[in-house]
């Protein structure tokens, strides 16, 4: 009975481990300059006027 406990405390030891290192790789990835995010939303404001000029609409708008 002891082994079946330590292979279950083990078992939860790996998934918080797990866990805890995808969460800091997302942090890592995640992780942009404020000027990067001036960047892309500039970008993307910028597809945005030019696509209502033109008339066009993306999926999910009317």
């Amino acid at each position: 009975m002891r082994v079946w406990k330590l292979l279950g405390l083990a078992g939860i030891l790996a998934g918080v481990a797990t866990g805890a290192a995808v969460a800091r790789d997302e942090r890592v990835r995640r992780h942009y300059e404020p000027a990067e995010i001036r960047r892309r939303l500039h970008a993307r404001h910028d597809e945005a006027v030019a696509r209502e000029a033109n008339g066009t609409t993306t999926v999910g708008e009317a």
